[in-house]
């Protein structure tokens, strides 16, 4: 893979005009086609299988008047201070308003609460219950419009209306969190190279490559049917990924051309080496966003893929439009003008950085670091053994928002069980008297404690089918409401024992609650299949069963750790203040398995992007405390603003109004930092310096049968050193003037770089011994520009070998 990527790169890097306009092209054949889709779902969910999904299917058939899965609306009227709504005047305005409805697009129903009795004992409060023939999605533009008229009106006769329901738009989501997201990671990137050409090519692809992706998910809602979330997260996720992959390549890059080599050949050795890591990092998030398809729930399926998309996007961005990018910065990527004195030093090799000086202190105290930085992740844990999921209703809307205010006022005139109504179905076909199974069923409901009111049976045409409605006491998130759907569902046994007759429980409440116990059932199977998957892919990378060991357990720790920061937030309340967290709850039911699949895709980012290179170091001779301090010094700088960037743009969503949003910025943030700081740069080089040799150790047996992924780049770098030992009389050294060549954008005439030792490093290799008289990468370009020679042809070639040679320095790799 490294010598494809090599090539590529550099064929990206020569042909840079023609790959940036077919990018250019396809980008906007996907936006035109996405300016005609219909956008994303809300996401409503349903779960096959289960007894509420069984349900909704009956009453579709029996009921289809009842519109089961249709959207559904609450219209919510509150009297003026002192005034009843049964007075003539409010009366006559709530009448009219519930007529208006009643002719609005795509309703199947209406209830008034006058005839059915909705209103509050107080006469202050009461709603009317909209159904909709379509699905939440459908809802189309002129029912909404109605919504609002009927809200307007409402208020300006007095009254005050809220909206509730599933059929109710929610606000558009504010774009300030990826702006500041796109900011700080614009902040770190020019703290990194100090230079504004090196900091903004990761932003432009990155940008470009979360607008690919983003239009693409969009333009797929033609043929299917996606979440609304599906976008946030690929947004998010893309964005993040897409700067932290061109970051690593750029800096590789920049690297390369410290090391002597033409911007070409720095190019195609950039994407050999930690392209192929790029690959591989993208590979694992890719498959492990992918793995929640199995889970069986549409939303998360939906997610799992938009957002999967979005880092496959990301890496063909970083290996292709990346390369050409480079190719238009040239040598002017070099120039570091923003840099501190003391960053200056360490671009010429002089002094140590903080990450090496970390590296050495951990190596140096590998026992105590290692005690602490596990014991502050397992105290940080501890709440995540109270965890409670459920599905979010209207009470995590935002506060001041339509839904939240309709919520607020059922709860106080109705109590909040009037929020999460239960739908009953009897299904009586197998009965020998329907009407008693029903009455049976009527009876049991009402003597059952948590049930504030029941709904007397309705019938379909056949009456051997019959629909009840069952008001629970308690909030629809409530552990109350779940034990008391349990207890429905426990007398439905007894029911058909003695009618014959089936009892489900359905409604939103239900499949909220079935969604929920389907999520917690299927978290820890999806978490062995994902640390299996880390195992097994870790082994073929770092040939070793130590470190895939280390890593899966440093990827539990983050896991368990972020689910014990959410907890304390958003369930237990501590600090919600600061992240803005207006209300207390269980974790929404998505977040936990969501965050698996997550955190464990960027986790083997910064293991591959930080281990890579250690074992790097060590195949090329290193003892490994040596390969440890190493590979810090040069990843550790990388991964450590990667890291800060992504924590910064997952960190943004928290001032998502959406309590799912700000719930999901938090815990990718939160698990970014805990992995990246404490599990990849702590607690993995205390492991390995205690280990030693150890680390690296795989069975001979085992090293036979694995395949060879080089992700290091090994047999690149040996196949571009074999000309050097050609008996060829004129060798030709790979990369020697590979990237300069004639056009109207090529660089022949790059900027001289000043105090920039040849090695970048004080460990690294010395360069190869030169044939004399000829120029090798920086140095031999100044000579020849010196000389006025034709930058195309490499220092001691004859003009008459120059056309050959350009031949085969566009592929070295010919001459095996």
């Amino acid at each position: 893979m490294a010598t494809f990527l090599y090539r590529l790169g550099r064929l990206s890097f020569r042909r840079r005009r023609i790959v940036v306009m077919l990018w250019v092209a396809v980008l906007a054949a996907i936006g035109i086609g996405a300016m005609s889709a219909p956008g994303t779902s809300s996401g409503a969910l349903s779960v096959p299988g289960t007894q509420s999904q069984r349900a909704i299917d009956l009453l579709r058939k029996e009921f289809p008047q009842a519109s089961a899965d249709g959207a559904t609306a609450r219209v919510v009227f509150e009297a003026p201070s002192g005034q009843k709504l049964t007075s003539a005047a409010n009366k006559a305005v709530v009448e009219s308003l519930v007529a208006k409805l009643e002719k609005s697009p795509q309703v199947s129903g209406v209830t008034d609460p006058f005839s059915s009795g909705l209103f509050s004992k107080s006469g202050t409060i009461a709603y009317a219950q909209v159904s909709y023939k379509v699905p939440e999605a459908d809802v189309s533009g002129a029912a909404h419009a109605v919504q609002a008229d009927v809200v307007q009106q409402g208020e300006k006769a007095g009254l005050k209306v809220s909206l509730g329901g599933n059929a109710v738009k929610d606000k558009a989501a504010s774009k300030v969190a990826e702006l500041i997201g796109v900011g700080v990671a614009a902040i770190v990137l020019v703290i990194t190279f100090g230079s504004m050409i090196a900091a903004g090519l990761p932003l432009l692809t990155a940008i470009l490559g979360v607008a690919a992706a983003v239009l693409s998910v969009t333009l797929a809602t033609h043929f299917f049917d996606l979440a609304s979330a599906s976008t946030t997260l690929a947004l998010m996720l893309g964005l993040a990924v897409a700067i932290d992959y061109a970051l690593f390549i750029v800096s590789r890059y920049r690297n390369e051309i410290r090391d002597g080599h033409e911007p070409e050949e720095a190019c195609g050795r950039a994407l050999g080496t930690a392209g192929s890591a790029v690959v591989f990092a993208g590979l694992t998030v890719i498959v492990a966003l992918s793995g929640l398809t199995v889970i069986g729930i549409g939303t998360l399926t939906s997610m799992g893929l938009a957002s999967a998309f979005a880092v496959a996007v990301a890496v063909v961005i970083a290996l292709t439009l990346l390369p050409a990018v480079l190719g238009f910065a040239g040598m002017r990527i070099m120039k570091s003008r923003m840099l501190t004195p003391r960053m200056k030093a360490l671009e010429r090799g002089e002094g140590e950085s903080m990450g090496v000086r970390w590296a050495k202190f951990v190596t140096r105290n590998p026992i105590k670091v290692l005690a602490v930085a596990v014991a502050a992740l397992a105290v940080l844990a501890i709440p995540a053994m109270s965890l409670r999921m459920a599905l979010n209703d209207d009470s995590g809307k935002p506060p001041g928002s339509t839904q939240r205010i309709a919520y607020d006022t059922l709860s106080k005139g109705f109590g909040p069980g009037f929020n999460g109504p239960l739908t009953v179905v009897v299904d009586a076909r197998d009965s020998d008297d329907p009407k008693a199974a029903a009455q049976d069923a009527y009876t049991m409901l009402s003597k059952l404690d948590d049930v504030a009111a029941v709904r007397p049976p309705s019938f379909n045409e056949a009456g051997d089918v019959a629909l009840l409605g069952a008001i629970p006491k308690s909030a629809a998130t409530s552990e109350a409401t779940k034990d008391l759907v349990g207890e429905i569902r426990g007398h439905g046994a007894a029911l058909h024992q003695d009618t014959g007759a089936d009892l489900m429980v359905t409604g939103l409440t239900a499949v909220n609650i079935d969604v929920s116990t389907k999520l917690s059932d299927a978290l820890i199977p999806y978490l062995a299949i994902v640390v299996g998957l880390a195992l097994v892919l870790l082994l073929l990378v770092f040939r070793s069963i130590v470190i895939p060991l280390k890593a899966a357990l440093g990827f539990l720790l983050s896991v368990v750790s972020t689910l014990g920061v959410l907890v304390a937030v958003f369930q237990w309340g501590w600090l919600k203040d600061l992240f803005g967290v207006d209300q207390t709850g269980p974790i929404v039911s998505l977040l936990p398995i969501l965050l698996i699949g997550v955190v464990f895709g960027l986790a083997m980012d910064y293991e591959v992007f930080l281990v890579s290179r250690m074992r790097e170091e060590y195949v090329h001779g290193a003892e490994p405390t040596q390969a440890i301090v190493r590979g810090f010094r040069h990843s550790g700088r990388v991964v450590t603003a990667a890291a800060v960037i992504m924590v910064s743009v997952f960190s943004g969503f928290l001032l998502d109004d959406a309590a799912l949003i700000k719930s999901i910025g938090l815990g990718l943030a939160a698990a970014v930092f805990f992995d990246a700081f404490v599990v990849r740069m702590t607690i993995v080089p205390a492991v390995m310096a205690l280990l030693g040799h150890r680390a690296w150790a795989l069975p001979k047996w085992l090293d036979r049968v694995l395949p060879n992924v080089d992700v290091e780049g090994e047999k690149l770098r040996h196949a571009l050193e074999a000309p050097q030992t050609d008996s060829a009389p004129e060798p030709v050294l790979a990369g020697v003037a590979a990237g300069i060549h004639g056009g109207s954008d090529s660089h022949s005439a790059p900027h001289v770089l000043t105090g920039v030792h040849a090695s970048g490093a004080p460990d690294a290799p010395a360069p190869a011994p030169q044939a004399p008289g000829r120029g090798h990468g920086l140095s031999g370009l100044k000579q020849r520009l010196a000389r006025g020679g034709d930058t195309n042809v490499p220092a001691g070639t004859t003009e008459s070998e120059a056309p050959a040679r350009r031949k085969l320095l566009r592929n070295p790799m010919r001459r095996r």
